[in-house]
């Protein structure tokens, strides 16, 4: 659901969703003028500027002295979602990013793109960037910023880091792992906290459940002759690895189709609304998301193991004995938003049946420092509501927008003597921070990241910052300025070519460099399968929910996923896949529920849950 301001003590922003615009366009009909000046405003960006950035990077396909006017360049790079990356091409026009493709030699793309990504070309001109350093909501800059950090790195090294916290997403770039953990040596007392509104939480929580530790899972559609998704739409955008498994799957479907002697595949989808993966399966069956689990056990019981739960049914004696015939060449797959148990139950049943290292492989987690991130979260609440946090650094992400409302984020934030947030966007946290920093877009900044199996790629930019924007890289270097002197004016750049020339073996280190910046990957960087010891199942936390209760679920939107890119026109214009919805926000119920609720197509409607209301 699109973000909307609060009203703000700092520099009293309006509630207005979009306080900056034109008044005018906050009328419904001028939604249409709205992005034909929006897409006006992508040519006044971009004829703005056309400095390159003073580093080398490295075209896909011609080296920049081939240059010929009116000619693209493609560059090798990658768009991180939630910590995950996929690589992409960018098309470049006289020094400035017009188009994006996916690359073709990187593992989680193979060429492919969602609209995720091809819409993160607009993003990057979006006149309602953050443009300006702001102090207390007025205009500052990047030096005085500087400066007011001095007496707090110092205050904060007095106490070994006592009192200071950062705040960060999920995130897989192995340099600032290697920063955080500069980090953690110049402040042993600081603390490092994770927050992801829609991340692997589950996934993570569930391998912990049946391995004692977070293995990452990859799966193998194009060797699986049979498929049980748990509530998992893995066809969507929302699941690591989509455009991989999309692939696989059509293409073992295509190539069943064409080979009359092969046998195609057959997928049995459980799911409590309508989803892509849903919609090309052979057997469908709908369940409240809270009987997911009573049928995994049942599934897992059909299939001789002890997991106690649920009732078995003519359907899941039908898709054991499917399973049970193609050991081996199934796979089981659990919802990424149902609970850790499905996936302990989904680790089991796929052991069991020796699908591992056949139709799906285990590595070590892909995230940084797999935490979870509820827990977190509420521990970084928890200090600063007691006043144990001075100094916090949010580097990226909207927690007051998006942290679980009975965190209440914005009410421990308050008690924070000096808080600086980094982001793309004066956003909900930024109007509740002293100092707000303009986040660097990808395509304006030099990282490093890891796609769903461990493949790492360089993130190279396309155009030197609009806003002369910052990385996290960069906040982070000039915080550990007194402990690492060497680190104090260094460029993100710097500090991801550094880590990699130490990471680096060979002798040809340039070559290694210019290789992995134009290929897009860095070769050798996989994460290798591993084997799991035996998958074990956590007892039933609570029992299920009576059926005559309504049940509520939340999902990312499909195309402004948590919110984060509600400002992007081309996202909010795109038809949702299973609808044709467009910018509302919307409560989907069965039209058996709604009859029951005397609720009528386009009724706006309050959703009350534990006293919190919303409309759609």
């Amino acid at each position: 659901m699109p973000s909307s301001f609060h009203s703000d003590p700092l520099h009293g922003a309006s509630d207005d969703e979009f306080p900056d615009r034109t008044p005018d366009w906050n009328d419904e009909a001028s939604r249409r003028r709205f992005l034909r000046l929006m897409g006006a405003s992508i040519a006044l960006a971009g004829s703005a500027c056309t400095k390159q950035p003073k580093e080398t990077i490295v075209p896909y396909v011609r080296q920049p002295e081939q240059f010929l006017p009116g000619q693209p360049l493609f560059y090798a790079s990658a768009m991180t979602v939630a910590g995950i990356a996929t690589g992409v091409l960018v098309e470049s026009h006289l020094g400035r990013p017009t188009k994006i493709e996916g690359n073709p030699d990187h593992p989680a793309s193979l060429g492919a793109t969602n609209a995720m990504m091809q819409a993160s070309i607009l993003t990057l001109y979006d006149p309602d960037r953050s443009q300006t350093v702001k102090r207390n909501g007025e205009i500052s800059t990047w030096g005085s910023f500087l400066t007011a950090l001095v007496p707090v790195r110092e205050a904060a090294a007095n106490k070994k880091g006592a009192g200071l916290c950062v705040l960060t997403g999920s995130f897989s770039s192995p340099s600032l792992a290697a920063q955080i953990q500069d980090f953690k040596t110049a402040f042993p007392e600081a603390k490092w906290h994770q927050w992801e509104p829609c991340g692997r939480h589950a996934e993570r929580a569930g391998a912990i459940a049946a391995f004692g530790q977070p293995w990452n899972t990859v799966y193998r559609f194009d060797r699986a002759d049979r498929i049980v998704s748990l509530d998992a739409d893995f066809l969507d955008s929302t699941t690591p690895g989509h455009l991989k498994y999309t692939r696989d799957y059509t293409a073992r479907r295509r190539g069943a189709a064409e080979n009359a002697s092969a046998e195609p595949p057959r997928m049995y989808v459980v799911e409590s609304t309508p989803s892509i993966t849903g919609g090309m399966a052979e057997h469908r069956f709908s369940l409240r998301a809270a009987d997911v689990e009573g049928f995994a056990a049942s599934l897992a019981r059909e299939l001789g193991l002890n997991v106690p739960g649920g009732a078995s049914t003519d359907a899941v004696r039908a898709i054991a004995k499917d399973l049970m015939s193609h050991r081996g060449s199934s796979i089981v797959i659990p919802g990424q938003f149902q609970p850790p148990r499905v996936h302990a139950i989904a680790h089991l049943i796929n052991q069991s049946l020796g699908n591992v290292g056949q139709t799906l492989y285990y590595t070590d987690s892909v995230e940084a420092d797999p935490v979870d991130d509820v827990a977190s979260l509420t521990e970084l609440v928890t200090n600063m509501r007691a006043g144990m946090v001075d100094t916090l650094f949010i580097l990226g992400g909207n927690p007051v927008y998006d942290a679980p409302a009975d965190v209440a984020f914005l009410d421990a934030l308050q008690k924070v003597k000096f808080r600086t947030h980094l982001g793309l966007f004066e956003d909900e946290t930024a109007a509740w921070c002293h100092w707000h920093v303009p986040q660097a877009h990808y395509l304006e900044s030099w990282g490093d990241t890891r796609a769903w199996d461990g493949t790492t790629s360089i993130v190279q930019p396309l155009i030197s910052p609009i806003y002369d924007g910052k990385t996290a890289s960069e906040v982070l270097s000039v915080v550990l300025a007194d402990a690492f002197p060497n680190q104090a004016d260094r460029s993100a750049h710097d500090t991801v070519r550094a880590f990699w020339e130490n990471q680096h073996k060979g002798k040809d280190f340039t070559g290694f460099w210019q290789t992995s910046l134009h290929d897009g990957v860095i070769a050798g960087t996989q994460f290798p399968a591993k084997t799991p010891p035996a998958a074990r199942v956590p007892e039933p936390s609570a029992p299920a929910p009576s059926r005559s209760d309504v049940e509520i679920t939340f999902r990312p939107d499909p195309t402004v996923g948590d919110g984060s890119l509600s400002n992007n026109a081309w996202l909010q214009e795109l038809p949702k896949p299973q609808n044709k919805m467009t910018w509302d926000n919307a409560i989907w119920i069965s039209p058996i529920t709604a009859e029951q609720m005397r609720i009528a197509l386009g009724d706006l409607v309050e959703l009350t849950v534990m006293g919190r209301t919303i409309r759609g």
